[in-house]
C-alpha cells in the first residue's frame, strides 16, 4: 500500500506542507544514489521524487537533461532505479519513493514485470511524463492492483475537462506545473500559481503539489503558503552537478535543511 496518503494525512493535522525534492538516479555515481536518498529524509523530505534517466527527456530543461547525460554514461537503468530503492527500503520504510520517467523504459521492461519489480522494490508511486490519462489506464489498473499511486500534471494550459481526466485516475497528489516551458527555464509568477490552485482544487480531490521554477527558499515558503506541498528539482540537481566528488549528499542535506526550516516558518 502506498505510504503517500499518510504523509499527507499527517501533515495536514500537523499545519504543514510537503517538502518533494527531486534528482536523477545514478548522478552523479551509481553509489551516491542511496545516501543521497537518506540525505535528503534528514534534511526534511517528506516524499522523495526519484528520476529515471532517459536519453531524451522532453520536460526536461537543461540542468536535468545533462544528470540524465551523466546517469545514462554510469550505466545507470530502470531495474537499477528498483534497485537503489529496494537498498533504501532495507533502512527506511517509511518514507515515500516515487520514481519519475518517461514511458519507453517501462514499456521495455512490459508493464506487468515493472509492476511487480515496483512494488516488491518498496516503490509508491509513479509519474510517467509523457502519458497522458487516456493512454495511462492499463499502466494505472496494474500499479493501482498493487499498492502504487499515479501521479499526474497538470500545467498552466490544462483545461477543465483534462482536469477532470486526470481526477478520474490520479492518486497520492497531483503535480502542477507551473510554467510554460521545461523545468529551470524562467523565473515563477507567484501570482499566477497563487491564482490557478482554486481552480484545480475546484476539479481534483488531491493534494496539490508545485514545481518547476522554485529555485531558493523563499519561493519554496511562498509557494507552500497556497499548495500542499512544495516539488524542487533543477536546483538541487545544480548542487549536484557542482559538488566536488564525494560531497553531493552533504551539500544537499545543507540546501534542503535550509528550504525545509523556510517553508515550516511562519507567514
Amino acid at each position: 500500500m502506498s505510504r503517500i496518503p499518510a504523509v499527507f494525512k499527517r501533515l495536514h493535522g500537523a499545519g504543514r506542507k510537503a517538502l518533494i525534492p527531486f534528482f536523477t538516479a545514478g548522478d552523479p555515481d551509481k553509489g551516491s544514489t542511496v545516501p543521497i536518498l537518506h540525505a535528503l529524509v534528514r534534511a526534511g523530505a517528506d516524499i522523495i521524487e526519484l528520476g529515471v534517466p532517459f536519453s531524451d527527456p522532453m520536460a526536461d530543461g537543461p540542468v536535468i537533461q545533462r544528470s540524465s547525460e551523466r546517469a545514462l554514461r554510469n550505466g545507470t537503468t530502470l531495474r537499477d532505479c528498483l534497485g537503489f530503492v529496494a537498498e533504501f527500503r532495507a533502512t527506511d520504510t517509511i518514507t515515500p519513493v516515487v520514481l519519475m520517467g518517461y514511458a519507453n523504459p517501462i514499456e521495455a521492461m512490459g508493464y506487468d514485470a515493472f509492476a511487480d519489480s515496483a512494488a516488491a522494490s518498496g516503490v509508491d508511486g509513479v509519474l510517467v511524463v509523457d502519458y497522458p490519462p487516456e493512454e495511462s489506464a492499463e499502466l494505472h489498473d496494474k500499479l493501482k492492483s498493487r499498492g502504487m499511486d499515479s501521479i499526474f500534471l497538470l500545467s498552466p494550459t490544462s483545461v477543465d475537462e483534462r482536469m477532470d481526466d486526470v481526477a478520474r485516475l490520479a492518486s497520492g497528489y497531483v503535480y502542477y506545473v507551473s510554467l510554460k516551458g521545461v523545468t529551470g527555464s524562467a523565473s515563477l509568477d507567484l501570482d499566477d500559481v497563487k491564482s490557478r490552485i482554486p481552480r484545480i482544487r475546484a476539479h481534483v480531490n488531491l493534494p496539490i503539489g508545485v514545481g518547476f521554477g522554485i529555485r531558493d527558499a523563499q519561493t519554496a515558503h511562498v509557494i507552500a503558503g497556497v499548495s500542499d506541498a512544495v516539488v524542487i528539482g533543477s536546483r538541487l540537481v545544480q548542487e549536484i552537478e557542482s559538488s566536488q566528488p564525494g560531497q553531493a549528499a552533504g551539500n544537499l542535506e545543507r540546501l534542503v535543511s535550509e528550504i525545509r526550516r523556510a517553508m515550516d516558518s511562519p507567514a
